[in-house]
Parts: structure tokens; sequence; C-alpha cells
């Protein structure tokens, strides 16, 4: 009996099996055929590339294919791009659909507040241009000096407030602050003290770099060295900076023509290290990594951009006015587009180091001619800026004294970074 009832129940099982499959087939013969949904997870690939030394804008689209007519679209549409005055290592970020075999977007970032868009159409290619708006934030520093200004720097200033290139950059500006009034490589000993109320500026992404001085105090050589911004023509809203008396701290020529590690040769007789004979040297050298940028130390005019075969190697001289000139020689390269007549502006990029001529290593060598007579550089008196117009002195004190009370608050301590403003303003300066 328990062996019949066994039989009974595999049978219906089998026979419910036989029916759910067989409806279930049925119904696969009569439902609509499908495919599965095709997923695209990326429909483009992103790449970039980035401007190579003495390389020129067109050798990199050309990598990414753009080249001939499409190239001729691609300058004509990029109107806003001074293709001529691309620096060296500028990175383009492409993007090309993978159905398509050529580069449908280019986006580059000529300036830190700036993007440019260029899209491929049916038409050609479109410009478009996206303001990136910083935000802006005061921010005190105050420390010693033990070994240098920048290793002073280094250590009291973190990475989350300015990172190690941004670091470098605010160094070099205190330094360019007080050009004539302290000399950072000999006037410096340990333990001499410095302020400076700074704007930092970050974006939405986060990244984060340094604007401009405010104020700035430093004592060296026994000497208390204060500086103050102001706007002395609100119409224009062209600013300086001004010490505690309201005297410019701009002269009619840089100190040093470029930002470099340090002073290989000095003005006066030296052996020379390739001719190895005594000789007067009528400039001064300094010593700085391949490719540093050159600035004009004063307005002037390009009188000469030549390749000298005497042993300045690649050479720029410069027109002053009262009969001065001055000369830069060992350059590996020439600012794009640089010509005899052309009129420069101070501290305008004018070429690059290199080591062309008599040279042993990277450096520049820079002189200082007085109506054709050589004149050292570093102790000349350059002439003392323009002051603080008499209209606009009580104005100035003004700042001076808001300016002095965020860079010296009475609760100030040394070694710290201190917000002074906690709201951040908007990119427009005064």
């Amino acid at each position: 009996m328990a062996r019949r009832r066994s039989h009974y129940v595999a049978a219906t099982a089998v026979a419910a099996a036989a029916l759910f499959w067989g409806g279930h087939a049925a119904w696969s013969l009569h439902r609509p055929l499908t495919a599965r949904p095709i997923v695209v997870d990326q429909a483009y690939t992103d790449f970039t590339d980035s401007l190579g030394r003495r390389e020129t804008v067109s050798a990199v689209l050309a990598r990414a294919g753009i080249t001939g007519s499409d190239y001729a679209r691609f300058l004509k549409a990029a109107t806003k791009l001074q293709v001529r005055r691309l620096r060296p290592g500028l990175i383009l970020h492409f993007r090309r659909l993978r159905t398509e075999p050529v580069v449908s977007r280019v986006m580059v970032r000529p300036a830190p507040d700036r993007r440019l868009w260029l899209v491929r159409s049916d038409s050609g290619w479109v410009e478009t241009e996206e303001q990136i708006p910083w935000t802006i934030t005061r921010t005190r520093i105050t420390g010693q000096i033990q070994s240098s200004l920048y290793d002073a720097l280094d250590t009291i200033v973190p990475d989350s407030v300015l990172p190690v290139r941004e670091r470098v950059a605010l160094a070099w500006a205190i330094a360019d602050v007080y050009d004539w009034e302290v000399d950072f490589t000999r006037d410096v000993r340990d333990g001499d003290r410095f302020e400076v109320l700074f704007e930092r500026l970050q974006s939405p992404e986060g990244e984060r770099r340094f604007g401009r001085i405010l104020a700035a105090r430093v004592d060296a050589a026994k000497t208390v060295n204060y500086a103050f911004y102001f706007v002395t023509d609100t119409g224009r809203g062209e600013g300086g900076l001004y010490d505690d008396q309201g005297r410019s701290l701009r002269r009619a020529f840089l100190r040093a023509p470029l930002r470099y590690r340090h002073i290989s040769s000095r003005f006066g007789s030296r052996y020379h290290p390739i001719l190895h004979i005594w000789r007067n040297h009528a400039g001064v050298d300094f010593s700085a990594a391949y490719g540093t940028p050159v600035r004009a130390t004063a307005d002037g005019v390009v009188t000469r951009v030549e390749y000298e075969g005497g042993g300045y190697g690649n050479y720029i001289e410069l027109r002053h006015v009262n009969g001065i000139r001055t000369r830069y020689g060992h350059l590996s390269r020439f600012a794009p587009g640089l010509h005899v007549g052309e009129r420069v502006v101070q501290e305008e990029t004018i070429g690059y180091v290199g080591s062309t001529g008599l040279s042993t290593g990277p450096h520049l060598h820079y002189e200082f001619l007085v109506n054709g007579r050589a004149t050292n550089p570093q102790r000349k008196d350059m002439g003392a800026g323009t002051p603080v117009p008499p209209a606009s002195r009580s104005a100035y004190d003004t700042a001076r004294a808001g300016l002095l009370a965020q860079l010296e608050p009475p609760t100030s301590r040394a070694r710290q970074v201190l917000p002074v403003v906690a709201a951040a303003t908007p990119t427009g300066r005064d």
C-alpha cells in the first residue's frame, strides 16, 4: 500500500513538471524576441598631452589627430588662445568619442582663472571661455628665519594652506617686495623675523594658490622694513607697495632679472672658468635651472636679439632711458615673437636661462651699462619710485592703519598660520 502511494506521488510530480515545462516552452515560442540591453559605461576616451620645450601647439594637436585644414579651422575658432605665447608644460585635455576617429573636444587652461573649451561641430570648431570663480581669504603668517626665507615658510605653512609650488611663489614675492631694501641672500641672519599678510585663493575644486601680498614686515640687518599695498589710482585700479612713510618700494630697475639659486660670479675681476685667465667680469652671473624665465629689469626697447659669437651665446640687449642699456646672455631661447624695436615692460619675460656661448652650466649673465660703461648692477642707485600722492595721503594712512592691525594683531604668536578674515571675498580686486 505504501509502495503504491509513493508511485502515485512520483507520477503526480512528473506530470506536474511536464505540464510546467510544456507550458513554459509554449509561452516562449509565442513571446516577442528581445535582446539584452547594451550598457555603455564609457562612450568616449579622455587623454592629455603637454607642450614641450621648443615645441609649438601644432605639434601637440597633431599628435591628437588635428592636422591640415582641421588645424586651420581650430586656430580660426581659438580666438582667445594666444598660441605663440603658450608656456612649456601647458597641459591640453582631449576627448574622443569611441565611435569617431578624430578628437571631438579640447580643453586648455591658459591662466589659473580661465578655461577654454573647443568643441567640434558640423561646421567646424566652437570656442567657449569659462571663468573659474576663485575665492579669496586673507591669511597671516609670522615666523623666524633660521637658514633661508623659503625654509622658514616651508616649515610654518602646511599644504592645506599653500602647496609647495605656491610657497615658493610666496617666498619670491616677499623677496621682490624688498628688492632693494633687503638682499635675502646676504642681509638676513638667523633669528631675523618676518610677518606677511597675503591673499590666498581657492578654486571650487579645492586648488590653492598665492594671490598677492597686502602687508609685510621684515626685520633684517637690525632694520625694520614695512610694506603696505595701496591703490593710488582708483580709476585704473592700479596699486603698489609702499613703506610706512608712503615711499614707493618699486625702483626703476629690478635688482635681478630672474629667480635664481645663487650668484655664481659677481661684478669685477675674476678667473675665467673656460679661458683660464684673469679678466674683468662686466656683469653678474645668476645660477638658475635651465629654462628659468628671464625678465626685463626695466621698461625699454629691444636693440639686439641674436646669437653672439664672442661668448654671450643667445643674447638680448635692451635700451632704457638716461643712456642705460642692459644685456642678457647664455640664453637657451628667446621669448616667442621677441624682435628688435619691440617695447617691453619691467618684469616681462624676454628669454629663458640656458648655457649657450662660453658657459660651464646653465646661468644668466646680466650686464648694466651707463653711457656704454659697465656698472655693477647691484650697487647702482636705481632711482626711487613715485611716492603716495599728497592728495591720497589721508586715504593711505587709513589703509595702512587697517592693514597694520591685521598684520600685527595684539594676540599674534610666532610660527603660526592664522586666517585674518574668515569670510571669502569675490575674485574682483580693489
